[in-house]
């Protein structure tokens, strides 16, 4: 068989295996949900985002034991042909995207920068994914006018897989049937001739719910919705809430919480639905939310080079606070911020580049709980040079030397080669939100801000994070206004501390002294000590006490603990209490 063909042949192969575990994983994610097996979920999810680097070492490791590949040796002629040969055996593929990134994935593990070119590898990808053929439908259309508005809301409720009935489906429908028509009120708008329902053709599956996704289109509008399931734990199912509209939908894709897992053999499909849903959500965006974070990752650089040719603005020093183990850069016109390890920490910081890593890669198979920023990591990355500005060329220089180079490209064009960086969405520091908040006399927003702030601690705790430095700096605020955590550097398992009450001073000594009078061992943590940093601003400190005061009490995460040791998984919804619907105290 030709060389070329065989290896295209080998590296498809290697991805076939991949998305059918990536699959299997996903398909037992019912199972979980009907039994209530909320730890087996957890541990599905950390692993389904392991497999893929697995699969990946798999195929360059076959590659490197039967090819010369050698980068002294590349064969241009060769890989141009491999990629020719890969192109042709995706034209039948149901997962074609996802196959070239496995592809760009495997060449960047065996050959260096030089070579990443479109010859060898898809930094645009060569397939159309518009209408790639499925036994399975993306979606169902459901007609109030042919069956009635009740029946077509209790067939979208029965439409799921799930073995297990629901405790009360008349209430539930319900409680839709008026939710949906007490939001068409507020619009204005009576049913017209093309009133129907379009809802995915699977379940969407993430910590202790199962969501039905889908829209409602009445004349020239359409209304995306969800619907988030539980499992009472009792042998039964019940709806939880109906979000409607594109802010309310959006957040549960934010990219604050963990993957989805979604069991349909075209991906594609599902994203483009979703991306109907909400046109503010880019494809990878969306792709990541649905555990595809490789294919997220491939089509975020190919949309940042984009940019990159018709943009002209400069690459700048993010604003904010410096932080003392990242270096963190931004370009004015696009929403997201760049992390570079610094070389070395200053005092009082005493940590490592592997530990700071580890940190991240704790938060990315973590469930985030819609509380931490998900992180796209990238090596060996080319930007122009031209577009850093002198004040941020200096900062890398000085305190990031080993992760950067000057370069030339094949057109003597000078770039920055980052061998090693983070990407997070750009938010706004919650310290500089606060400041913004008081300086406009905006004492609402410091309210609710900090409102959010705390319960972001409190949601962490839940899933047995400590965020370690809770200063407002290390905090961000959303497009929607949640305060959401991305500073990981202290980031630790709660589980891991040692909450502890400042022992009262035997004597006016100990009182004065300048020293703590108390033994402090490397893990404990004081909560009183909390107040000294976060509230010196009285509008803060009014509604911190008047929602959060339990945070500076050692006795609140003490119990947080016990939860967590005794395998008490706390609900944690990414969605407002308002938006819950209400279950008969009997169905509880």
């Amino acid at each position: 068989m030709n060389l070329s063909r065989t290896i295209a042949k080998k590296i498809l192969k290697g991805f076939n295996k991949h998305f059918r575990i990536f699959t299997e994983i996903t398909s037992g994610a019912q199972a979980r949900f009907e039994s209530a097996d909320w730890k087996a979920d957890r541990l599905a999810s950390r692993h389904r985002i392991e497999f893929y680097d697995s699969r990946v070492k798999e195929t360059v490791n076959y590659l490197k034991e039967n090819y010369d590949t050698r980068p002294e040796t590349f064969d241009q002629d060769c890989w141009k042909k491999v990629k020719g040969h890969f192109i042709l055996l995706l034209q039948n593929h149901q997962q074609p995207e996802l196959a070239e990134t496995f592809f760009n994935s495997v060449f960047c593990r065996i050959f260096p920068i030089e070579f990443y070119t479109n010859l060898n590898i898809f930094l645009r990808s060569s397939v159309a994914t518009e209408y790639i053929d499925s036994e399975v439908p993306t979606y169902e259309a459901y007609y109030p006018a042919n069956t009635s508005f009740f029946r077509a809301i209790k067939l979208i409720l029965n439409h799921s897989p799930l073995s297990i009935p629901f405790e009360n489906c008349h209430r539930d429908c319900r409680h839709m049937a008026k939710s949906i028509c007490k939001y068409m009120k507020n619009d204005n708008r009576n049913a017209d001739l093309n009133f129907q329902f379009q809802v995915i053709n699977a379940l969407f599956y993430r910590n202790k719910a199962a969501y039905i996704v889908g829209k409602a289109i009445n004349g020239h509008n359409e209304y995306p919705f969800a619907i988030p399931l539980l499992n009472n734990e009792k042998g039964g199912i019940y709806t939880d809430a109906l979000l409607i509209g594109e802010d309310s939908v959006s957040r549960l894709f934010s990219f604050s919480y963990a993957y989805f897992m979604v069991e349909h053999p075209v991906p594609s499909a599902i994203v483009s639905f979703l991306q109907r849903l909400m046109p503010q959500r880019k494809k990878e965006a969306l792709y990541s939310s649905i555990g595809l974070h490789k294919q997220g990752k491939t089509d975020f650089y190919r949309g940042f080079l984009h940019h990159l040719d018709y943009s002209d603005d400069d690459l700048i020093l993010a604003p904010g606070i410096p932080g003392m183990v990242m270096s963190v850069f931004t370009l004015a016109s696009y929403p997201y911020v760049f992390k570079l390890i610094r070389d070395y920490f200053a005092p009082p910081k005493e940590i490592s580049r592997q530990q700071v890593e580890e940190k991240y890669q704790l938060v990315k198979r973590h469930d985030r709980v819609g509380r931490m920023a998900d992180t796209l990591e990238f090596s060996e990355v080319l930007l122009p040079l031209n577009r850093f500005t002198e004040d941020l060329l200096k900062d890398l220089e000085s305190t990031c030397k080993s992760s950067i180079q000057v370069v030339e490209n094949h057109k003597g064009v000078k770039q920055l080669k980052i061998k090693h960086m983070y990407i997070e969405r750009r938010m706004q520091p919650l310290n500089m939100a606060l400041e913004e908040a008081e300086r406009k006399g905006q004492f609402d927003e410091i309210e609710r801000l900090i409102l959010s702030f705390g319960d972001a601690i409190k949601e962490l705790c839940a899933a047995n994070i400590f965020p370690g430095d809770l200063l407002y700096k290390n905090f961000g605020v959303t497009r929607l206004r949640r305060v959401v955590f991305y500073d990981y550097d202290e980031i630790v398992y709660l589980t891991d501390c040692n909450f502890r009450k400042i022992p009262a001073p035997r004597n006016s000594q100990e009182l004065m002294a300048a020293e703590p009078w108390y033994s402090v061992g490397p893990n404990d943590v004081f909560p009183e000590e909390f107040a000294r940093f976060l509230l010196g601003n009285d509008y803060i400190k009014a509604a911190f006490m008047k929602y959060h005061a339990d945070l500076l009490d050692a006795n609140f995460w003490i119990q947080k603990q016990e939860n967590i040791k005794n395998g008490i998984f706390e609900d944690v919804f990414p969605y407002p209490q308002k938006y819950r619907l209400q279950r008969e105290v009997s169905d509880q």
